[in-house]
Order: C-alpha cells, then structure tokens, then sequence
C-alpha cells in the first residue's frame, strides 16, 4: 500500500458531532438530501457555550522546510523518499509550506471563526537528535510564534507533542518504538514542550493514534519503518504478530510517564490538562449470529479499548490477554499504578464504521478493498472486518476504501467510550470525510478537528 502526502489544503474544518448526530436523525427520517439542508440551517448558537469549533494538523503533514534552521531528518522523510512507498513519489518537503505561512494560515482560521488549532510538535525540530543533542532554539521560536498568534487571535492551541513523527536518529540507534529506550526520550521532548510552551497551552495531547502507529508501521508496514511479515504485508523484516503489541506497550508507558512529569512538576502552576487521542472505529456484526455480535464486541476491545483501558484501568482488556496470552507484554505492579488514571481526558478520532465477522468458528478471506488481510490471527482478535455486506456498502464510498459516511457510528462510538470510562472528559479531536473526487485527483482531505466534553 502506498501513501499520499498531496493536500488540498493545510487544514479543513470540521465536521461537529453534534451536527453528525442531528443528521443522522433527520436523514432516517427525511431522506439523503436532508444532510445538505442541515448544514445551511445550523447556527453557532444552538451550540452551548465553551464548545470549540476548530481545525487540526500535524506537522510532517503541513509544515515542510524539511532542511531548515537546524531540523534534522525524520523517519518519515527517509520513508517517502525512498522509492515505491509513497504515490507518485510524494514527500513532505514542502507540503503546505506552513513553516513560511504559519502567519497566513492563522489568519484564515481567524476568518473561518475558529476557537481551537490542533497541531503537533516536530520532534525532529526541537530536538534534532533527541537525547543525543541539544535543544534547536530555532525550533523552540517557531512554536512559541504559533502559539503567541493564536492567542492574539483568540485560538486556544492544542497541541500534540507526537504526531507519528520522530527523528531517525532514534529509529537508526536503537530502533525506535521498538525499544524501551524511547520512553525517556519522549519523556525528555515533552518535558522540553512543557518549559517552552506550558505557560501559555492548556490543552496537551502525548501521543496521536498509538494503535494506528502499530497498525500501519508495525503490521502492515506501510508506515516508518516498514516492519511486517505475512499475510499482513511484505516488508523486509518485521513480526507483525508480536511488534505491533510491543510498540504499543512502549507508547502507553512513554505516555504515563510524560504525564507523571507534566501533573508533578508543571500542571499546578501551568494550570493545563492533559491527555491522548486513539483512532476508534465503530463495528457492527455482518450477521445477526451470536458468533458476529462477540466479533464486533471483541473488535472494539482490540482496536478502542487496547489503548484506553490501560491509562484508565491499568491493564489490557481481558479479551487480548486471553487471545495473545504471553505474547501481550505485562505491566508491572509499578507500571500499573503509573498507567492507571494517567490521562485528564479521551481524545477520539473517528471515521469510519465497519462490520466485523467472526474469525475464530469460520474461515476469513479478504475478497473488498474495504478488508485488510490477518482477520484470522490474534493480533486482530480473530475478527475480519468489511464495509461491505452482501455486496451493500454500510454507507456512501468516500476516497478511502475503508471509510464510509456513517452517520451513526459517531454516536454509538462516542456512548460506547463514555459508559465503559465512565464518563470521563471527552474531546472530539479528528472526525472528517474525504471525496473520492478529491481521491481521484490524488488528494485527501480529511483530519479535522473539534471536541465535545461529556457532563
């Protein structure tokens, strides 16, 4: 699988879930054409106050200036230039140029009546060599101009310290995520975030989509550094049975850690909050079995609650640790009590909603675009996942074969999280749609952000 980095736009606003929820209703009950009729109807004040409308980005994804005032290579700059693993040869070398246009680009959030910006720190920009080297102070100024416009323009940041992108410093010395030695590195960055830029942020999010990290970089490997073995991909090296669970332990631990730090030593004067984000898809059984309704149930606990119950309860979910058995990593008493509790909010990204089949009781074979392989291994709970039924979408296409316009999944995904962490503060920080004109034309647009906090 390849990879486009071509954007339309270095941020798109977003689509409220409280307008997806409305629109649910009304499209069961007016047909497919109400969607457009309540979007030209919704006014700002039928939402309550302190909700923030916003916009998001990363930094690899908009920021360019790959070779400028001290950055240092990330791994994704070494993924996309080497050969075949981006379309038609794709790099963020320059992507939407933000790192020149930051200014132009505030002024147009200001235009659209934003309240939020999210964006992400490079590391590869404030610590070139992470540990192994000094603080970029070049680096240092161009946050601290980001942040010091927004507020003048009455944008609150939120700001993710990693966004999938790390210097390949640290990929090349001890391998990444795949070492525990990442953990005091990241601790090390978001400590450097924290003293730099913590007077003024008051939302931080550690880490964006840790299990969608493992997914893409460490089973399929269509992400840095492209680790992988059958049926899930053909990477030159790589267990994608045994990594993706490694990688995300060392995350989950790297981010209680920072939190650790940040409520110790900073939260009291700095008076911010802190928290992570994870990619949820919402599933629905292919068929009324039972055998279906405890795939989807199992499906949710390998993708939602892999990353959420550790940082909320202090363990995996029992699901996986009956599965993997002594393939899932353990946490120590210590690092239960550290991961426990360790986040002040759930940030959710949500996109799509699929239907899952049991893979323990019968065969599972990718045959739709809308599949990916492995549904009859542990790492993916056993389930196979689709978008199509019977040769039925579950929803409109959109330009990515596993995305579909659901209108209900954003509100089956956003209860599902609110009863099983008991209601625990929660932000919707990506949701979106991208056209499949947009696909045809080689752009994606989508990622977009927003949130609503449960009462």
């Amino acid at each position: 699988m390849k990879i486009n980095f071509t954007m339309s736009s270095p941020f798109i606003p977003l689509l409220l879930i409280s307008l997806l929820i409305s629109t649910k209703a009304l499209v069961e009950r007016e047909g497919k054409y109400a969607e457009e009729e309540l979007a030209e109807d919704v006014r700002r004040s039928q939402f309550p106050d302190g909700f923030l409308f916003g916009v998001a980005t990363s930094s690899y994804q908009v920021e360019g200036a790959v070779r400028e005032d001290g950055r240092s290579l990330s791994n994704w700059d070494v993924f996309a230039h080497t050969k075949g693993n981006v379309d038609n040869g794709d790099t963020g070398d320059i992507a939407d140029d933000h790192y020149h246009r930051y200014l132009e680009d505030i002024e147009i959030m200001h235009s659209l009546g934003v309240d939020a910006y999210r964006f992400s720190i490079s590391w590869e920009r404030v610590l070139p060599r992470g540990k192994f080297g000094d603080v970029n102070p070049t680096g240092i100024l161009f946050y601290n101009k980001i942040i010091d416009n927004l507020l003048l323009r009455g944008i609150e940041p939120f700001v993710t310290i990693h966004h999938h992108d790390l210097p390949q410093k640290l990929q090349d010395t001890y391998g990444g995520w795949l070492s525990p030695l990442i953990q005091d590195d990241f601790v090390h960055l978001a400590e450097t975030c924290f003293k730099n830029f913590g007077d003024r942020v008051r939302y931080w999010i550690t880490i964006n989509e840790p299990n969608l990290v493992t997914e893409m970089a460490n089973e399929r490997g269509v992400y840095p550094p492209a680790r992988c073995s059958p049926p899930f991909g053909k990477c030159s090296t790589g267990n994608s049975d045994v990594e993706p669970l490694i990688v995300m332990h060392h995350m989950l631990l790297a981010h209680a850690k920072a939190v650790k730090l940040y409520r110790e030593q900073f939260q009291l004067k700095q008076g911010g909050t802190i928290g992570i984000v994870v990619l949820t898809f919402m599933y629905e059984p292919i068929t009324d079995n039972e055998l279906d309704k405890e795939a989807a149930s199992r499906a949710l606990a390998f993708n939602v609650d892999w990353s959420l119950d550790p940082i909320v309860f202090g363990d995996y979910p029992p699901e996986m640790r009956r599965y993997h058995g002594s393939e899932l990593p353990t946490f120590t008493s210590e690092e239960r009590q550290l991961v426990r509790n360790s986040t002040d909010f759930l940030g959710v990204n949500h996109y799509a909603t699929l239907y899952a089949k049991d893979c323990i009781h019968s065969s599972c074979t990718c045959f739709v675009s809308s599949c990916v392989p492995g549904g009859d291994r542990a790492v993916r709970g056993f389930v196979s996942t689709t978008g199509v039924r019977d040769g039925v979408e579950i929803g409109e296409p959109t330009g990515m074969p596993r995305f579909f316009v659901v209108p209900r999944g954003v509100e089956k995904i956003v209860d599902y999280v609110k009863k099983r962490y008991h209601n625990k503060p929660m932000f919707i920080t990506e949701n979106g749609y991208s056209s499949p004109k947009a696909r045809k034309n080689n752009l994606i647009t989508c990622c977009t952000t927003s949130n609503v906090l449960n009462s």
